[in-house]
């Protein structure tokens, strides 16, 4: 048997069941370890994000649409994982609204160092 500060199953259907949050919130945190924090986000238009103060990975559940980032925007579908770095401008465009990724955040405030 498990212990739940150990490892777990984090089930998409209960994270969704929460959504909205208390005040409208679109997304919830599901995982906290560390500088780890991994969140279900189903997000709604307009997507407005401000820079983050950690690394931050989207792996894409289902749906669509662009990621404008640096002055790109590259085109996501569901299974694609979509990488930030700490302090980028970004935002989802274009998007289903079917959209739901998880979001993990890690690493120290800055960002990792690149190797």
């Amino acid at each position: 048997m498990s212990k739940p500060d150990r490892s777990c199953v984090i089930r998409l259907a209960r994270a969704q069941a929460r959504i909205p949050g208390p005040a409208g919130e679109h997304s919830v945190s599901v995982l906290q370890r560390g500088t780890l924090d991994v969140k279900l986000s189903l997000p709604t238009p307009p997507n407005q994000q401000t820079p983050h103060a950690q690394d931050e990975v989207y792996v894409v559940i289902r749906g669509r649409g662009i990621l404008l980032h640096d002055g790109e925007r590259d085109p996501f579908e569901s299974g694609d994982l979509l990488f930030v770095a700490a302090g980028t401008e970004h935002r989802f465009e274009d998007f289903s609204e079917d959209l739901a990724v998880w979001v993990v955040f890690y690493g120290p405030r800055g960002g990792e160092v690149p190797a």
